[in-house]
């Protein structure tokens, strides 16, 4: 058996050849390939990096264990080979205590291990502001968005609105963007955005931030964070919501204060204020239209 000052010296290297191929790593490559970082690993929320790291570091624990099972697995087929000459089936035995505790015991260690650690981030990334900075309401539907910037009071007569339409490709399949739906964040601002379904179950997925909720009719849903980054990003259903769910697209802004102040005051010249469920309602009484019509306004 060798001694524990040479596994020691062993394992020296081993560990300073990690630490340097860590050190080369890019940014992306760090946070393990998910989006949500720019090069310089800036994230574009305040949980994304929480995010990625139980991402990454499961991951890594995985590989770990999926290393030594490997390898115990090869010596097993080396040592353990019929040699020539001999006949027969090998000795066989009824059990081994040890190994048996050794790999019930493991395997539960990394179960509650794994689970400790995703219920205290999700723990974190599900707690709400208590008083956040912006408040909006992000209402889904067959097959759009839309959103709503809350107000100070409480029947949202001073809240600004825009309703969406989905995504029509052209004919080579492409799809404009601009004119998808569009919801405007400000930079470095703690967000609250309530999540809404007018029809079925839709799920609210901005992908560079790493996380995604349902929706359901009859229960909200709430969702607090503050984006990091200015810039635009993709935003899905994530749900299966019926034939047109693929094309169930929206744009995401995160943008500087003043301008998202700007955004705000071009809706209210628009005349998109007050409650948008009671804009909503008007236009789905309307002879020959859809509710989904009230996308014009934005336009």
């Amino acid at each position: 058996m060798p001694s524990k000052r040479r596994l020691r010296w062993a394992a020296l290297p081993l560990g300073v050849a990690a630490a340097v191929v860590l050190a080369g790593c890019t940014p992306t490559e760090l946070h393990g390939f998910l989006p949500g970082f720019v090069e310089d690993g800036t994230a574009a929320t305040n949980q994304t990096e929480r995010v990625a790291g139980l991402w990454v570091t499961s991951w890594l624990v995985l590989l770990v264990v999926g290393l030594i099972t490997w390898g115990l697995m090869g010596w097993a087929v080396v040592m353990y080979r019929r040699r020539k000459g001999q006949t027969g089936l090998p000795v066989q035995l009824r059990y081994n205590m040890p190994i048996e505790i050794l790999y019930t015991v493991i395997p539960l260690i990394l179960v509650l291990g794994m689970f400790f650690f995703t219920a205290r981030d999700q723990t974190s990334i599900e707690t709400q502001w208590d008083d956040p900075d912006v408040e909006i309401t992000a209402i889904a539907k067959q097959w759009a968005w839309d959103f709503q910037y809350d107000g100070e009071e409480e029947d949202n007569s001073d809240a600004v609105w825009t309703m969406g339409v989905q995504a029509h490709p052209d004919e080579q399949g492409d799809i404009d963007r601009e004119k998808l739906p569009t919801l405007v964040l400000p930079v470095d601002q703690d967000v609250t955005i309530h999540l809404q379904s007018r029809d079925v179950i839709h799920s609210f997925w901005i992908i560079d931030f790493l996380y995604k909720k349902d929706m359901y009719i009859g229960k909200d849903n709430t969702w607090s964070f503050t984006p990091t980054r200015v810039g635009e990003y993709d935003g899905k259903c994530a749900e299966l919501c019926g034939e047109y769910h693929s094309m169930m697209l929206f744009n995401v802004k995160v943008v500087e204060q003043d301008e998202y102040d700007a955004y705000l005051e071009s809706l209210r010249e628009k005349g998109n204020t007050g409650d948008i469920n009671d804009a909503y309602d008007r236009l789905s009484n309307l002879p020959g239209t859809g509710a989904s019509t009230g996308a014009e306004e934005e336009e």
